[in-house]
């Protein structure tokens, strides 16, 4: 079935939150084989609200909804789809008994206000069974409508027990099963992945590659497999990516490059421990993101200056005059000295300019060394980052993590 996704709030459209819920329902949607022509998202405005809805009807197989069906005055999609569409306005009986149920007599102006969320188009039939979650479905014109709440949380809840499986019931003849699998690679720019894996896209599977900081996401997709993953074309397919890539590929689907060396560090009972600089804390937070990261992530220092560099770690300041601090022997030390005060096996330095000031023409902003200690020998690594003060950051710390990843497999 062919689909299109409405995001409602001003607060979308004015940039003040990002909207999320889209692609994941987007995601979620492709996966069982439904296509999204389109998604529109747009501001608390019932003219439009209405108008954007009525053309979504009249293109595609499905539409789904999110936001706007709040309490608040600023909640107008029911409004909107009534007038549009052209309905009457039903009070749901469940959904205003468990609104008078919660808030009890002494709330009473709040259960007036909370009334709202009772008011719902004619032939709607409320999604959340106990009717705690705003949400609907509206058959119009032969094709349902799904109307989700704007919250995330609440949104994913009811995509997966109600949209999902009720349009697969809507036209099962036409949800083309879809197979995917995404590979998380690290090391190498997307035109040599796509140089590597073109040739794939003529064997009946479609590759997508999506640059997400220093990192690659490389898509396989093949539609309508009897097997699956499983099945031998996709199987043909994923060894030839795996062959193609090698160690560049860090992890599957969902893994993070922090768990994945986690679990290297955790295997070989190593403990790692880290020294930033330009980074500013980022390495040790994408790993102490990871559960359980306290097995195999000691800890880490923050030297952002050259006095601190030498009274934590005790590096030579004549070394730092000579060579400076964003420098392949400061990054050494950096490493080195932080494996003897932390009493790591393994260490992890970072010291660069992220800028959007101090760089040279010797060492323009985005200049940065990463420094490895490890089995009693040291090494460094010079990188030449793009983008923001952030984006450079952010490479950095995936770099530096990389990097760790890369000495284990090696050794």
């Amino acid at each position: 079935m062919i689909g299109e996704i409405i995001a409602i709030g001003d607060e979308l459209t004015s940039g003040r939150i990002t909207n999320t819920t889209s692609g994941y329902a987007a995601r979620a949607l492709f996966l069982l084989g439904h296509g999204i022509q389109a998604m529109h998202t747009i501001g608390d405005a019932p003219d439009l609200i209405g108008e954007t809805l009525k053309a979504a009807i009249n293109r595609c197989d499905f539409v789904l909804v999110t936001g706007g069906l709040g309490a608040t005055t600023d909640d107008l999609t029911n409004e909107a789809v009534i007038k549009a569409l052209e309905l009457n306005t039903v009070l749901h009986p469940c959904v205003q008994a468990n609104i008078e149920s919660r808030m009890g007599k002494e709330n009473r102006n709040a259960s007036v206000s909370l009334a709202k969320l009772a008011q719902l188009p004619e032939g709607a039939e409320v999604l959340d069974d106990d009717c705690r979650m705003a949400g609907y479905l509206l058959r119009y014109q032969g094709k349902p409508i799904y109307f989700l709440p704007g919250v995330p949380p609440q949104m994913e809840i009811l995509l997966h027990d109600k949209v999902l499986p009720g349009l697969q019931t809507f036209d099962t003849a036409r949800a083309v099963p879809v197979s995917q699998r995404v590979y998380r690679t690290c090391g190498l720019f997307e035109i040599e992945i796509n140089n590597r894996l073109h040739t794939l896209e003529q064997n009946g599977v479609q590759i997508g590659y999506y640059p997400v900081g220093a990192e690659v996401h490389v898509s396989l997709t093949a539609h309508n497999l009897e097997l699956g993953v499983d099945a031998p074309r996709f199987q043909e397919a994923d060894a030839f990516i795996r062959k193609a890539l090698g160690h560049n590929i860090y992890g599957i689907n969902q893994d993070t490059l922090a768990s994945v060396t986690g679990q290297l560090l955790k295997a070989r009972e190593l403990m790692l421990g880290v020294a930033e600089s330009c980074t500013g804390g980022l390495i040790a937070s994408a790993i102490t993101e990871v559960p359980g990261s306290s097995r195999w992530f000691k800890g880490g220092v923050v030297v952002y200056s050259n006095e601190l560099k030498e009274q934590l770690l005790g590096i030579d300041s004549a070394l730092l005059a000579r060579y400076g601090a964003v420098s392949a022997e400061t990054a050494q030390a950096m490493a080195s000295q932080a494996a003897q005060r932390l009493g790591c096996d393994i260490t992890v330095s970072a010291t660069g300019i992220a800028g959007p000031e101090g760089g040279t023409a010797e060492k323009p902003v985005g200049t940065v060394y990463l420094g490895l200690w490890y089995q009693n020998t040291v090494v460094d690594r010079l990188c030449r980052f793009n983008g923001s003060r952030r984006q450079i950051q952010e490479k950095t710390a995936q770099t530096a993590v990389d990097m760790v990843r890369r000495a284990l497999l090696a050794s």
